[in-house]
């Protein structure tokens, strides 16, 4: 079976721009309503007072305050305050190795108090949620490109936070980059190997004028890559769905191949096309059997669950997770759906993934709340007083919300990869990675 080409038109469809709006438009609010306006810290998600941020939550926020002034969701310069009280937060935070500091070697810890701004939980000094918010400041510092003193500030910080972070350091000696590093115990074993959401890591980092990564970085992960054949698809391959949307929020792969994707003939937008076609077959295949999975029904990937607990239903023992990666076709995979990947998918495959979100607009009418769309239900959860929903998450996630505003972006105007195609930073990168072809090439 060969993956079917790219719709040339948008489909007509209900599920319309319209609706397409109005649902980035309420996506937005929990960036707007949630965020401590002093710092531009937002916590993690809507569980509990107390959550802390995560930077990554807020390097999605960043990105959203652009297409918020584009969108008239908010007046620009609303949107530049918010975006320089961040900013401002994060270039003159603590930085160094005592345990208490917001960061170090120019990352920042996963989790920070949303007052102090301080370490949150003893987490670790992240890698990839450094670089999910450097790019959402690089992207600001795109769009709020005017003469005004409050815009040229956003380019200022912008730029010295990307020029700050040490990616040498943190491959530890090693070609591939670690995930993080603790003060009370050092770097983490695990490194980022295997295709995954690091692309934009790897991107950003190459392309660093103060503390870039080497050329072989790159060639070492790459060749940890996986190429698969799953339900007649041919693709490099990721389990949860995520992978394969986080790096195309900010870059437009689209024509542009590396010495992998040479080889294979594709590029890593079409990759991510064929993802978004496998984990459909794999929910229309349903090998676990699970509650209302099908055509329309489907979006596996990392996301908030019913669990952790074991339930019995309808003779079978289940056991359903927490907030866990899950992942197709080897799992983890508990029934739990996430209708933010459905969204996130939208500029690979609209002529599924609109179709879906109109079958769950009529079909489950409390997917849909005054922030958006819920993190995640499971319709084989026997719950109560849900409709014959299941279960249904009554939180929202930093982490979810972003990938709806942006990719809903990208695919109405491209407003995003326009953005970042202009960064010089994100063109030497994907050069220094061997990356050549349409765009890129033009420039």
């Amino acid at each position: 079976m060969s993956a079917p080409k790219s719709a040339a038109r948008r489909p007509a469809l209900t599920y319309g721009d319209d609706h397409l709006h109005t649902l980035q438009r309420h996506t937005f609010r929990y960036f707007w309503e949630e965020t401590n306006p002093e710092n531009g810290l937002i916590p993690d998600n809507t569980g509990a007072d107390d959550t802390p941020a995560s930077i990554a939550g807020v390097g999605f926020a960043l990105a959203s305050y652009p297409v918020a002034a584009e969108r008239s969701f908010v007046p620009r310069a609303q949107a530049v305050d918010r975006t320089l009280a961040t900013l401002r937060f994060f270039w003159n935070a603590p930085q160094g190795p005592m345990p208490d500091a917001t960061g170090h070697r120019g990352f920042f810890y996963h989790f920070l108090d949303v007052t102090t701004g301080q370490r949150a939980w003893r987490c670790e000094l992240s890698t990839i949620d450094t670089t999910i918010l450097v790019a959402g400041a690089l992207t600001a510092a795109a769009y709020f490109d005017r003469a005004t003193t409050d815009e040229r500030e956003v380019r200022r910080l912008a730029d010295s936070l990307y020029r700050r972070v040490d990616w040498r350091w943190a491959q530890n000696g090693d070609a591939t980059v670690s995930h993080g590093w603790k003060p009370e115990t050092g770097f983490l074993r695990h490194r980022w190997q295997g295709y995954n959401e690091a692309l934009i890591l790897y991107v950003l980092g190459l392309g660093s004028p103060t503390h870039p990564l080497p050329e072989k970085s790159y060639r070492a992960w790459t060749s940890t890559y996986r190429w698969k054949k799953l339900y007649g698809y041919e693709f490099l391959f990721g389990a949860p769905l995520f992978m394969h949307q986080l790096s195309h929020l900010w870059i437009d792969f689209r024509g542009i191949q590396d010495a992998f994707m040479r080889r294979r003939g594709i590029d890593y937008f079409e990759n991510s096309r064929r993802a978004t076609y496998v984990n459909q077959q794999y929910a229309i295949r349903n090998p676990k059997n699970f509650r209302h999975y099908g055509q329309h029904a489907w979006g596996i990937t990392a996301s908030n669950g019913p669990g952790p607990t074991t339930r019995r239903v309808r003779g079978v023992i289940r056991r359903f997770l927490g907030y866990i990666a899950r992942g197709v076709p080897y799992g983890p995979d508990d029934g739990t759906l996430a209708p933010w990947a459905v969204v996130a998918s939208l500029p690979f495959a609209p002529e599924i993934v609109l179709p879906t979100l109109q079958h769950r607009a009529v079909t489950y009418p409390k997917m849909h709340n005054e922030y958006g769309l819920v993190c995640s239900f499971n319709p084989t959860f026997p719950g109560r007083g849900s409709g014959g929903s299941g279960w249904i998450s009554h939180n929202h996630f930093a982490l979810d919300q972003g990938p709806v505003i942006l990719m809903i972006e990208n695919y109405r105007s491209e407003l995003i990869w326009r953005l970042m195609r202009s960064c010089p930073y994100v063109v030497a990168g994907l050069r220094r990675a061997g990356f050549t072809g349409s765009w890129l090439t033009s420039r």
